[in-house]
């Protein structure tokens, strides 16, 4: 059992990496099985999150080129993920929207054993320790946020 206040810091850290770590193999996995490259998802999860968005927004949110960001934004497209439309503010740029029904029908059910092996895992706490969890999350992606 862990005693000193930094050996608990690094088991967290520790436990961190290795939860990202099997989070991007299952996402690679199921990117696999719908046809997608490794990393595609997680543009979807990106426009999900903050809604559509330019390439250029994408682009700077992941740090890939832009000729990166075209080929994502393609295959996404040819799998019906995503869409690109007119920036209603300015019709010279596209803004990439995610197809919510082909994500519902496509991707959702492969998350759902995960979905429900976590709200399990969570059902084990108390609100207490889920607010703290909360907490710890938002500020750790606040973090990152703002490194970029």
């Amino acid at each position: 059992m862990t005693s000193s206040r930094e050996e608990l810091a690094g088991e967290i850290q520790q436990r961190l990496i290795r939860f990202i770590a099997e989070a991007v193999l299952y996402n690679h996995a199921v990117s696999a099985k719908v046809g997608l490259g490794g990393s595609d998802s997680q543009f979807m999860t990106l426009l999900q999150t903050y809604g559509p968005l330019t390439p250029r927004q994408l682009a700077e949110r992941t740090g890939l080129t832009s000729g990166t960001i075209t080929g994502v934004i393609d295959r996404l497209e040819a799998h019906g993920f995503v869409t690109r439309e007119p920036d209603p503010r300015d019709r010279r740029k596209v803004v990439v929207t995610p197809s919510l029904e082909k994500i519902q029908e496509k991707l959702v059910p492969l998350y759902a054993e995960q979905g429900e092996r976590m709200y399990q895992l969570l059902a084990t706490r108390s609100v207490e320790e889920l607010r703290v969890i909360s907490q710890f999350l938002a500020d750790s992606v606040d973090d990152a946020v703002a490194r970029d």
